[in-house]
């Protein structure tokens, strides 16, 4: 097969024909752990979150939940239940959606619709959970002189060498993104237009993106590209037997969305741990005299803040940072006063 660029390396890997997150079986949840996997307290957090976009937009007949990336389903099985338990009116007029390009598993509710693609979202929540850091991207290198390169990867080992100087968009992409150039970084032009293009769905409502991601002021300067197997961090050969995973550029994100799409009324970025705090997650552990009058609450309640604290716990799953943008409407009211 020879050298390849990574993009087409890791394109071929993920999504070809047997490909890492289209065969079948467990998919990713046998491989790493994500927070949807981590606790249901998750779920229950963009329950909320659901809530809040149904009251912003009036209570609308249908309230559509598009899960991008959604392995196989466990976010909207979980989200579901939960609705259909706490809030049974508003479960009557959820649509929940699955976008993936595996098949669609066996074991799903009929409840949960299941497609290859993003269709339009009249009104609702549209929810990428570590969506935009499988979308398959170039990577670049500086040569001896200095001149940013496009590394190529043998699909078979994952040998790489420097090819070609990057294209003219790239290249503007590259030196708009980063001060200084890096050493070597991923370049999140196919990132930014797939985020562009999912928020361009939605008739309103509101967009979330939640991965492992970097801002202008926390660029890494050596790139981030990594695989993950069995629950092991793995090199990142694009063989197929490995998720291949590089972190995010969310504000790049977020901003080519809200440049191409006038319709964008409010962006913002945080912190997982802040986010999930709003939504009434916290890890707190309960008063102690619980123990006393209620011991099996009591218990109940330490396991969930032990869930809490690993959903919110800094260079954990905590540091993952969510990127929000509202499509006509305001950004939901708990929200507004958040900041990284």
């Amino acid at each position: 097969m020879g050298y390849l660029r990574w993009r087409q390396a890791m394109e071929r890997a993920l999504y070809g024909p047997d490909g890492f997150f289209v065969r079948a079986g467990a998919g990713p949840a046998g491989h790493f752990r994500t927070s949807v996997h981590a606790s249901p307290l998750f779920a229950g957090a963009v329950l909320r979150l659901v809530q809040w976009v149904d009251e912003g937009l009036g209570r609308p007949d249908e309230l559509v939940v598009c899960d991008v990336g959604a392995g196989r389903g466990e976010l909207l099985v979980a989200l579901g239940a939960q609705a259909r338990r706490q809030d049974p009116g508003l479960a009557n007029r959820l649509t929940l959606r699955a976008v993936e390009r595996a098949e669609r598993p066996e074991s799903l509710p009929g409840w949960v619709e299941w497609t290859d693609r993003i269709a339009p979202i009249d009104a609702g929540l549209l929810f990428a959970n570590e969506w935009l850091d499988n979308v398959p991207c170039e990577v670049m290198g500086l040569d001896e002189e200095g001149v940013a390169r496009y590394v190529l990867v043998d699909p078979l080992t994952g040998d790489e060498q420097l090819g070609g100087v990057l294209s003219d968009e790239d290249g503007r992409w590259l030196e708009t993104q980063f001060k200084p150039l890096p050493e070597r970084a991923e370049l999140g032009l196919p990132r930014d237009r797939a985020w562009a293009e999912a928020v361009s769905t939605l008739g309103r409502g509101l967009a979330v993106a939640v991965d492992y991601a970097h801002t202008r002021a926390t660029r890494p300067p050596y790139g981030t590209l990594t695989g993950y197997r069995a629950g092991q961090q793995v090199a990142p050969v694009p063989d197929g037997s490995c998720d291949l995973t590089a972190h995010v550029a969310l504000d790049a994100c977020l901003d080519a969305a809200a440049t191409t799409n006038p319709r964008v009324t409010h962006s913002l970025w945080t912190t997982q741990r802040e986010a999930l705090r709003a939504l009434g997650v916290s890890g707190e552990r309960p008063p102690l005299a619980l123990a006393s009058s209620d011991p099996v609450g009591y218990v109940r309640a330490l396991a969930a803040a032990g869930e809490a604290a690993e959903l919110t716990a800094l260079g954990g799953l905590g540091s993952f940072l969510w990127g929000a943008q509202a499509v006509d409407m305001g950004l939901p009211a708990g929200w507004q006063t958040l900041s990284p």
